[in-house]
């Protein structure tokens, strides 16, 4: 099972000297990674915020960064950050189970995604 993925962001993290770093690489979240940030008090006074806590926790490495904090998340652009999110759902929900029911008016067996459950 494939637990980590490489990405290369479009436009790339600019860090204090320059330097742009655009290739990096995200891990598979764990429920820890869910719940967690749900404790931090700047996600308490902002759920927006959740998402810069989540990503920092499961990015693993962005170009020559020595760690992948809040910090580097808050100072993305918003293309970036939009597609680390976008890549996040991909991976962590690409194996979404299905409920399956035959439909009790033509017999049809039919298949849904449960994603409707995360909300």
């Amino acid at each position: 099972m494939q637990t980590e993925f490489e990405f290369e962001l479009p436009k790339g993290y600019v860090d204090q000297s320059g330097n742009v770093h655009k290739k990096g690489t995200m891990r598979l979240a764990t429920a820890a990674d869910e719940i967690l940030p749900l404790r931090d008090p700047k996600v308490q006074q902002n759920q927006g915020y959740l998402t810069v806590v989540l990503l920092s926790r499961v990015i693993t490495k962005l170009g020559t960064l020595g760690v992948v904090n809040t910090r580097v998340i808050e100072g993305l652009f918003t293309m970036d950050l939009a597609y680390l999110q976008d890549m996040y759902q991909r991976i962590n929900m690409s194996e979404m189970p299905h409920y399956q029911f035959t439909c009790p008016h033509c017999g049809e067996r039919v298949e849904v995604p449960l994603d409707f459950l995360l909300g």
